[in-house]
């Protein structure tokens, strides 16, 4: 389940110990900063966490996949997350290249239980 905006306010309340219209308002203007900053073109970069960037795409051709028609895709601005060192390792129970060797099994925790 998808962690939502009233989960974020709900989690600022709880761990901060504003209320809940202080963390609402709190979790609000973090949103609204990060919005601003991208719209003027911006990086946002969060230590431990990662980096937001807006791309620009140039227009390209594409297809219709269900008539093969030929369309023209617009250009447009679109929105890159790179994830911090920390933040992928944390994900990956701090084993390094597991996204990029594929390995998402779970055997090699029997061995350190050992």
């Amino acid at each position: 389940m998808p962690m939502t905006k009233a989960d974020l306010v709900e989690a600022v309340h709880t761990k901060v110990g504003f209320s809940k219209k202080e963390s609402a308002d709190i979790v609000e203007m973090v949103f609204d900063t990060m919005k601003e900053t991208l719209e003027s073109g911006s990086k946002i970069k969060i230590s431990g966490f990662g980096n937001f960037e807006v791309r620009d795409k140039r227009s390209r051709v594409g297809r219709n996949p269900q008539t093969g028609d030929v369309i023209e895709i617009s250009a447009r601005r679109v929105l890159a997350f790179k994830p911090s060192q920390v933040l992928k390792l944390a994900l990956n129970d701090g084993v390094v290249g597991a996204v990029a060797d594929g390995d998402d099994d779970d055997d090699d925790d029997e061995e350190d239980e050992a």
